[in-house]
This record gives C-alpha cells, structure tokens and sequence, in this order.
C-alpha cells in the first residue's frame, strides 16, 4: 500500500465530511438503520475543526484520496463533529483523565487495510508525549472489534437518541496506554 500519514488541516473539512458520510454509510449497515446512519451523519458525525486546530487530528491519503481519518484529543469531548458543539472544550488533565480517540473513519474502499490501526499508533504515541496514562473512546458498534483488537475494553454501553428521534448505540472503551503485547 502506498499511502501517507498525515496531520488534517482546515482545508480537508468538506473532504474529511465527505469521507465520514461514506465510511458510514458504507461501513455501518449490518449494526445500524438506515434512519441510524443517516441521523448519525446529520448530528453527531463530522468534521471537529477543534482537534485539527489543535494538531491531533490525522489524514491518511492513498493515490491522492483520503482513505481514513482519526484523532486524539486532550479536551473533554468523547464524540462529536462540530455540530455538537456548543461552548468552550476545556481541556483534560493528563495525570488524572484519559485522552480521547476521536472521529475514525476509514472510506469504504480502504477498510480492514491497516488505515485506523496506524492511525492509532500515531495517536498513542502523541499521546503519551503529552502526559497520558490511559484513553477513551466512543465506539460506534462495527469499531467495536477493531478496538478490541487494539487493548480497548468496553466500560458502559449508552444509546443516545439523536434528534431525529432513533437510539444510537455506542460502546464508551478504554485502555491504558501502556504498551500491550504488540498492540501500540
């Protein structure tokens, strides 16, 4: 695979949304309704302009398309593109609290390539750079075996119901960021 890693800038926004709107729609269907995808997309997916202004937020292109997307932040937003927000995202404090992985998505044609693994890797390491002891997520429910993967464990389940009026099912996980057997 030719690809390369790289740090999301202001200008991927429509980009990083297009890509997010297909991984899910592409990605999803055998967890989650189409009335779930759809409102997924809408309310809670896209781009969050706060972690690529922060410098946490990664791109991996192929052949000049953009394969994936992911990010680690060290706010106290779990999930959630700009559209959610609302208000200051006050920051975390490393000694204590986990950092977040943050909004991955892997386009359709790249999926199970290694894209979000290495995402990840680039994530962990920012992350211990920081401070971190430990990271959370919210998993959506196809991420949830990837995660696993990873030396993610599931800590609570919770079912938002977005404004459309479905449940959306989410898995929050966590891991120490210690290394784990192989796993970055």
């Amino acid at each position: 695979m030719t690809h390369r890693l790289r740090l999301a800038v202001l200008d991927d926004v429509p980009a990083l949304n297009a890509l997010i709107a297909a991984s899910a729609r592409g990605l999803s269907a055998p967890w989650y309704s189409v009335a779930q995808i759809e409102g997924a997309i809408k309310y809670v997916y896209g781009a969050d302009t706060q972690l690529i202004q922060d410098g946490t937020y990664f791109v991996v292109e192929d052949e000049g398309r953009m394969a994936g997307c992911g990010g680690w932040s060290r706010r106290r937003t779990l999930y959630g593109g700009d559209q959610m927000k609302s208000g200051e995202d006050a920051p975390l404090d490393p000694a204590t609290e986990p950092a977040r992985i943050r909004a991955f998505f892997v386009h359709p044609d790249w999926a199970r390539r290694g894209i979000a693994r290495e995402i990840l890797h680039a994530c962990v390491q920012a992350a211990r750079a920081a401070g971190f002891h430990a990271m959370e997520l919210a998993s959506t429910l196809p991420g949830v075996p990837l995660y696993e993967r990873l030396g993610f464990e599931a800590v609570e389940r919770e079912s938002p119901v977005l404004p459309n009026g479905v449940e959306f099912p989410l898995v929050r996980m966590r891991r120490d960021l210690a290394p784990q057997g192989g796993v970055p």
